[in-house]
């Protein structure tokens, strides 16, 4: 087996709609609050890793659906993209979805659905990869559906003879319904008390006129 690097380069891949609900899930917050940048160098900082990039993946609702988030999340990537995160977005597109509620019965919602944006990520994991970009691939998702992907990166590491190590760090605390993390990968547990550390204080909420 190769032996790893003694300065492993990290590139770290955000799955902004994942994060979030898991964060919400795990330490109830109301809104995507996180500070990407500062989360992914305070995460490569503790185990060891030189931090190359941080890539951020969302979607995003038009105006003319929900306004408020369109304003939002365009100011907010705005800002990542100031801050050197690599932005990738898509729209929201909304379909109607039924749902069972509580006492058996059923109700039609509307829920806006990402397309595109985890089949970027998977892509970009790959290539990376296979471009000799980084030498530790960490993935913000709890979402199975990078496993193939994570399946690949394991095949360019035997065909390149070269040491490549993927992990999954995903927000964890005792409410969390989802304890697991992406499989084939080293999972990494964050806590509240870093969580709370790399928020991001601005306010990116449309200004209300007066």
């Amino acid at each position: 087996m190769p032996s790893p690097p003694s300065n492993p380069r990290a590139v770290v891949f955000v799955d902004g709609q994942n994060l979030f609900y898991a964060a919400k899930d795990a330490f109830g917050y109301r809104f995507p609050n996180y500070d990407v940048a500062a989360l992914a160098n305070r995460l490569s900082a503790d185990q060891g890793w030189t931090l190359n990039q941080v890539r951020f993946y969302t979607g995003v609702p038009d105006a003319t659906d929900d306004a408020f988030w369109n304003h939002f999340w365009n100011h907010k990537l705005a800002h990542m993209g100031r801050a050197g995160v690599h932005v990738f977005s898509r729209p929201l597109r909304y379909r109607n979805q039924t749902v069972k509620l509580p006492d058996g019965s059923a109700t039609t919602v509307l829920v806006g659905q990402e397309k595109g944006v985890d089949i970027r990520l998977a892509l970009d994991l790959v290539r990376l990869a296979s471009d000799r970009q980084y030498d530790v691939g960490l993935i913000l998702s709890q979402d199975q559906d990078l496993t193939e992907a994570v399946e690949d990166v394991k095949l360019v590491a035997r065909q390149q003879d070269r040491w490549i190590r993927l992990a999954c760090a995903f927000p964890a605390s005792p409410t969390s319904r989802n304890r697991r993390g992406i499989d084939k990968t080293d999972w990494i547990k964050i806590e509240r008390k870093l969580c709370d550390a790399c928020i991001d204080t601005r306010d990116y909420r449309p200004k209300k006129k007066s």
